[in-house]
């Protein structure tokens, strides 16, 4: 069965912030000790998988495998339902039938997502917008150190003390990367992250992305527009075609890629000419 996890968002981690009794401070040691014991990363497995809403059958039986620690980046139409499948994923929606198993019981913390806007609250400074991201355990005393390491992870440690109102739009995006990170999620759902920043930022941005999944070791699924944005992060490519997964490509260019490489331009090419096909068939 598909279990509901909490995304990144802050109003989802506004409560708890009264300090903890002994006996929730133990409990809470506890799960960070359980969850260090636990593997970095989840595997998915997809079963049938539909959903609709209305008339519109957006999902029409998605069956897919993902091994842990895998970056899998999905494109598709305008749509074509990739967006609805990562949401299906992080359990903001709920499924129509089929099932989404991660070979294990998850925790809240296990599952995160960031989506294209950064969604920072702007009453807090930038390490109060990092320390949501932690969830029931904000409150813990390695809270601030714990915000200070992933801004560090992502380059912004300079700026913990800034609203994020002066921070320019990459900036931003990096404080809800690092907001994401800082309870070491096992699984990272990126619905369009990059697409609202030019195009520097964005090659920047997704240098960082897959310097922290290489030193992370979570498993990603990114869903983008941009074809050699996918390439380019991920070991495989899929694309969606009217709520199915219509191309399955496996990525095997070595790390780091060289982008604008033949090996990344004919992978591109091809997926765009399938993508081209489509909408030749429509």
């Amino acid at each position: 069965m598909h279990t509901a996890v909490r995304t990144s968002l802050p109003e989802t981690e506004l409560a708890g912030r009264a300090h903890f009794a002994p006996h929730a401070r133990v409990a809470r040691e506890e799960r960070q000790e359980e969850r260090r014991a636990r593997t970095t990363s989840l595997p998915l497995s997809i079963r049938a998988l539909r959903k609709s809403f209305g008339d519109n059958e957006v999902l029409r039986g998605i069956d897919l495998h993902i091994p842990a620690g895998q970056f899998v980046a999905i494109v598709g139409k305008s749509g074509c339902g990739k967006s609805t499948l990562l949401r299906l994923l992080a359990g903001l929606d709920k499924i129509d039938a089929g099932s989404i198993g991660f070979g294990q019981d998850i925790q809240p913390e296990d599952i995160r997502v960031m989506f294209q806007e950064p969604r920072l609250l702007p009453w807090a400074r930038v390490l109060g917008n990092v320390e949501v991201g932690l969830g029931r355990d904000r409150a813990s005393g390695d809270a601030h150190a714990r915000a200070e390491k992933a801004l560090s992870e992502v380059g912004l440690a300079d700026k913990r003390d800034q609203w994020p109102s002066v921070l320019s739009g990459g900036q931003k995006q990096r404080v809800a990367l690092a907001r994401a990170l800082v309870s070491r999620p096992r699984v990272l759902a990126l619905d369009e992250p990059l697409g609202a920043l030019d195009a520097l930022t964005r090659i920047s941005m997704q240098r960082l992305l897959e310097r922290v999944w290489r030193d992370q070791g979570f498993t990603a699924i990114l869903v983008t527009h941009d074809v050699a944005e996918a390439v380019a992060l991920a070991d495989r490519v899929l694309v969606i075609e009217d709520g199915r997964i219509a191309h399955d490509v496996t990525v095997n260019a070595a790390r780091p890629r060289q982008r604008g490489s033949a090996e990344l331009a004919g992978l591109e090419g091809s997926i765009l000419s399938h993508l081209l096909s489509a909408d030749d068939r429509t």
